[in-house]
């Protein structure tokens, strides 16, 4: 072996003991241009969503809510060896100032969290076991004791333990007392969430591009949120990977979203960050990019945008404030 390698491999091998577990090493792929507890809960809505009571207060009418939107989590392959050497909140250590300023924190949960054994955990990159996710059971707990209340079942790796797996997550979750939407599961009642601010009612509706007749879905569940709160926000899984800015066919849907009654939609899956625009005063975040997630291979997926939006509850105006996040390959995520 040349002397160049084998130093090459002594580094790699180095930094992987440091790191505490096995370093994923991935090929490139082509990319294509407050520490206050959580102030909301849930409210009873017609598509029969369980009613929930966080037995937080609710925020003194006329303050503003800030809603801090995360892009893509994942907690299997390198970053579940990273939490079983080091735990699950060394990876929010440098985060949790940035998660504490918000009345609520928004992610793509991007697995379900299940009582099975991993299977991508250690697995080469390309095959086909490396993109099928599970995340432990104590994942849930530690969404609530980082302050993500909300997370978005909606995504194309939900169902990687088929139906079963969907139960477990949201029985997970709920005992956990975190809220979810984006089930795609028919009898749960959770497609969409709504939640109430005391003075102010949001509601979440999901879009998932890997569900059957998802436009439809979309705009049926925007129609009967908006007869039921005060904002809608859309969370979609949309578009192709690793692009950098988003396909004309999500840009044409977001506009119809917006048609249809949409407030605000913020996006995910193409695992890097894309372009934001205002389409009828209101603001499209296509893709946030990663928030917790191991694709270190390329700048552009270690790399995320945390969107903290803040609605006056008098006149319904949203303002924004970006974060950028850099996703390091100790599993850390940290603002920029």
């Amino acid at each position: 072996m040349p002397n160049r390698i084998r130093t090459k491999l002594v580094l790699l091998l180095a930094l992987s003991v440091l790191l505490g577990g096995s370093l994923y090493l991935v090929q490139k792929v082509e990319i294509r241009r407050n520490n206050a507890p959580s102030l909301a809960r849930e409210v009873e809505v017609k598509s029969n969503i369980s009613d929930y009571d966080s037995g937080q207060k609710p925020i003194v009418a006329g303050n503003p809510t800030r809603i801090l939107f995360l892009g893509d989590f994942m907690f299997d392959r390198y970053i579940r060896q990273v939490a079983e050497h080091k735990g699950n909140d060394f990876m929010f250590e440098k985060v949790d100032e940035l998660l504490g300023g918000a009345d609520l924190v928004v992610a793509n949960l991007e697995g379900p969290i299940t009582n099975s054994s991993s299977i991508s955990k250690g697995s080469e990159f390309g095959v086909k076991e490396n993109y099928i996710f599970t995340f432990a059971p104590n994942v849930a707990t530690t969404l609530k004791k980082h302050r993500i209340d909300l997370v978005c079942l909606g995504n194309n790796h939900i169902l990687n333990f088929k139906t079963s797996g969907v139960e477990q997550t949201e029985k997970y979750l709920a005992e956990a007392g975190v809220s979810y939407f984006g089930s795609p599961l028919e009898n749960s009642g959770s497609r969409f969430r709504v939640m109430d601010f005391g003075n102010l009612k949001i509601a979440f509706v999901n879009y998932n591009q890997f569900t059957t007749n998802c436009r439809e879905k979309v705009l049926e569940d925007i129609g009967l949120a908006k007869n039921q709160a005060d904002v809608v926000v859309v969370y979609a899984h949309w578009g192709k990977e690793y692009e950098t800015e988003p396909l004309l066919k999500v840009k044409t849907l977001a506009h119809e979203l917006v048609d249809a009654g949409a407030d605000l939609i913020i996006g995910s899956h193409p695992h890097v960050v894309q372009s934001q625009e205002v389409y009828r005063g209101k603001t499209i975040y296509y893709s946030l990019g990663n928030f917790i997630f191991d694709q270190y291979f390329q700048k552009e997926t270690a790399e995320g945008l945390a969107v903290m939006a803040q609605i006056d509850p008098k006149d319904l105006s949203v303002g924004f404030q970006d974060f950028r996040l850099i996703l390091q390959n100790n599993g850390q995520t940290r603002p920029q």
